[in-house]
């Protein structure tokens, strides 16, 4: 079925949210067609073997022999996509389907759609692609290597790994209006021969004045320093990559893309009673080297991770344990010129 004729039918059946500008879905739905359409030919014109997957149909058996993946669309497709590339392996091309143009940047527009892709991860646009593509399919183009996230979540009878954030992770009470509470802290992997054998199979045997408090991921025993009680709205981790969105407009500070380090930023940090009130309130906002793992406890009943987004998410429950680093392998994303 043509999207054209979805509006009509859900208005017919009293569906179609009455706040949606339908003349405005179809405009921009028009103009990714004619993207891809244009995309295809281009290929086709170069010789190259391809085949078109929706983005909801996207899985890692379309990954086989692949060469190169082409996002198009915008940020979000590009996310997306880089969340099945988890080995770093396949290059991905972003391209904006529908950018703004050059006279709608200049010109304030009332009509003007505000909700467009910025494209920031996309390497060319629907506008400029018949000029760049062709030099990219043929080796050439600007191929940048981009840090993610790894993040581990240990509950009760399993450990989870998820996909890696190109651009950030959000930490939060499902709700926005609930407090977020749970104990955050940096592990250090304790060295086996300084252990015995019944330690390595249960933490709480650790000697607790050499050691601390212990926990273990992946078979490595690991203990937790310098740790804190958080009662907040939350905490923001993100990748070079992701420091210029949601991190910088939460307070963060922007890092250089080429950076392969971690940012993080507890959300609205409820410290008025806290003893060394000075000392936690620095703590806010901070950076992980590459050898770094934070360590997060989740003390609420309930927990959201929101990894680059709001559509791809992992639950937790009280007692999850969570494990975040910059280990996992890095994207090769193709970016813009300068």
């Amino acid at each position: 079925m043509h999207s054209k004729n979805i509006p009509r039918q859900l208005r017919a059946r009293g569906l179609a949210p009455k706040a949606l500008r339908w003349k405005r879905l179809e405009s921009r739905h028009s103009a990714h067609q004619q993207c891809v359409n244009d995309l295809t030919d281009i290929l086709k014109r170069n010789n190259i073997q391809f085949s078109c997957v929706n983005r909801e149909d996207l899985d890692r058996q379309h990954l086989r022999d692949i060469d190169l993946v082409i996002a198009v669309g915008g940020d979000g497709t590009v996310l997306s996509a880089a969340h099945l590339l988890d080995q770093g392996t396949i290059p991905l091309l972003g391209i904006n389907s529908d950018p703004s143009s050059e006279e709608e940047k200049i010109v304030k527009q009332k009509k003007r759609d505000e909700r467009r892709s910025h494209g920031a991860l996309c390497a060319c646009t629907a506008i400029n692609m018949k000029g760049k593509l062709p030099r990219i399919l043929h080796g050439g183009g600007r191929l940048s290597m981009r840090s993610r996230i790894q993040c581990i979540v240990k509950s009760t009878f399993s450990e989870t790994r998820l996909v890696p954030a190109l651009n950030d992770l959000l930490i939060a009470n499902p709700s926005p209006a609930a407090v977020s509470r749970f104990r955050m802290g940096w592990l250090n992997p304790v060295p086996d021969p300084q252990i015995g054998l019944g330690s390595m199979s249960d933490p709480t045997l650790l000697p607790r004045s050499q050691y601390g408090t212990a926990t273990r991921f992946g078979g490595q025993m690991y203990t937790i320093q310098n740790s804190l009680n958080v009662w907040s709205s939350g905490i923001w981790v993100s990748t070079a990559t992701g420091s210029s969105a949601a991190m910088a407009a939460a307070g963060g500070k922007v890092m250089d893309v080429s950076s392969t380090g971690l940012q993080y930023l507890i959300r609205e940090h409820m410290i008025e009673n806290a003893p060394n009130k000075e000392e936690v309130q620095g703590l806010n906002n901070g950076f992980l080297e590459k050898d770094e793992q934070l360590h997060l406890r989740w003390n609420s009943q309930k927990g959201t991770i929101f990894v680059d987004g709001s559509h791809l998410t992992q639950a937790l429950e009280l007692g999850d344990e969570v494990l975040i680093n910059a280990n996992a392998p890095p994207l090769a994303l193709f970016t813009q010129d300068d």
